[in-house]
Formats: structure tokens, sequence, C-alpha cells
């Protein structure tokens, strides 16, 4: 019997509130808001089978309503997992493959999406997937605004770090090639639908803490993360001069 595709209910978590960049979702200057670029992006993806906006802010909530899109509220959450938690709740979807594109995201590859979906699927032992890929040549890995991971022999994450993994000792001391690719980690993820329900009851944890990455939660309280690769990184916006430069990437198209 020829394998059955499987599909996802994609979940776009997206807050209007940010340090950098406030009100980016309802960034318009190409005719459209950017929320809803990350919204048709998506759904592009083969094996994405419905597209969800989950949203606290009611301005975000009617902006997707208003170009056609499925939005839903939510309460304040501390991160995007535990927001789209709450929002697989309130949509009553009952697909099994949850995948978690952020807002900020209008360029992700609808191929890198269909990809982390497949992966996921292929690992009934892992409980989420995201994302590795290794670094452009002009790409700074020291830098700790880019979260760098490092895997094991099964292709599962062991590590998520905003400093530089893994220390390579002779190639520092002996100036020599590297032994190990280092690999930086867009954040891009799939769940199990019974997991995301698992996650929100799971305590914070210290690393989770100190690095302020999420997905450290899951691997200190014992869960797989299945990592996979994307050869094509996609770049997110933070700020208001990574916008323009989309502007820019857009109106050129």
């Amino acid at each position: 019997m020829a394998s059955v595709d499987p599909s996802a209910l994609a979940v776009i978590p997206a807050r209007f509130a940010s340090s950098r960049f406030p009100g980016k979702p309802l960034a318009a200057e190409t005719g459209k808001p950017l929320i809803q670029h990350v919204v048709e992006r998506v759904h592009e993806a083969e094996l994405v089978s419905r597209v969800v906006v989950a949203t606290d802010d009611e301005r975000i909530l009617d902006a997707v309503l208003a170009f056609g899109g499925e939005a839903v509220m939510t309460g304040e959450h501390p991160n995007g997992t535990s927001r789209i938690a709450e929002a697989i709740e309130i949509v009553g979807d009952s697909t099994d493959l949850i995948v978690n594109v952020q807002g900020d995201e209008p360029e992700a590859p609808a191929e890198t999406i269909d990809a982390l979906i497949q992966g996921l699927a292929s690992d009934p032992e892992a409980q989420m997937a995201t994302l590795a890929s290794p670094f452009d040549d002009h790409e700074d890995p020291t830098n700790p605004n880019v979260v760098k991971l490092v895997l094991d022999r099964n292709g599962r994450a062991m590590y998520f770090s905003r400093s530089l993994i893994p220390y390579d000792r002779d190639a520092e001391l002996l100036g020599t090639k590297p032994n190990a690719t280092l690999y930086k980690h867009p954040g891009l993820y799939a769940y199990r639908r019974d997991f995301l329900r698992v996650y929100r009851g799971l305590e914070p944890t210290p690393l989770e803490r100190a690095e302020q990455l999420e997905q450290l939660r899951v691997l200190e309280h014992g869960y797989a993360i299945k990592i996979v690769h994307a050869a094509a990184p996609h770049p997110g916006i933070d700020t208001p001069e990574q916008y323009a430069a989309f502007v820019d990437r857009w109106t050129r198209r």
C-alpha cells in the first residue's frame, strides 16, 4: 500500500507588542499587513490543511479576518508554544500534527514547512520537530541573537544555545578546520497534538530561563525533538530595518 502524506494544522502566533518593532504584524508598506504575507506563504505548503492565526490583540484579529483569514483570540502567554497549545483547544481541529510558523516569517519556504511536517511524522518517538541550517559565510556564529544547536547520531536535538556550540578545542588552538559542523536554528516547530497539552503542564526549567529558549524545557523534561535539515534558511523580521529589506525584496519581484 502506498504511504499517505501527513497533514498538519498550521498555527501562527502573532503579538502586537515587540520591544524592537511594536505593531510588526500590521506593518503594511507592501499594501498587505505582514501577517497576511505569512498566512499566504504557509498556505503554499502542500501538507498544511488549515491555517489559523493565534493572537492576544484584537487589532491583529480584525486584520486577519479582514483579508479572509482565520484567527482566534488567546490569553497572555510566555512563549509561542504555550499560545499554540491554547489555540488548538479553541479551534477544536483534530489534526494530529501542528506546525508553528512565527508571525514574522513571511519568506519561510513552503518546502521547508512540508519537510518539517514529514520529519516529525517519520519519527514516532519524537514529540516535536524543528530545523537546523548551516551558517552562511557572512554570518557570525558567535552572535547571541542567532541560536545554535547540536544534535545526536539519531537526528535529534541534544542542546540549543545562544553561545557558540560545539566548542572545537583543537581548531581553536591549532587553527585547523573544525571537526564538527556549526548549525543555526531557524525558529519553526512542529508538534504532536497530545504533546502540546503536556507542554502546558511542564514546569519552566533552569536552562530555559538561563538561555531564554522555550525548546530547552522540552529537552530538560526528557522529551525528544527531531531535527530536520533546511538547506535554505529564511530570514525572520525582528526590526524595522529588516522589514524595510523585506519590502524592498517584495517590490522588486
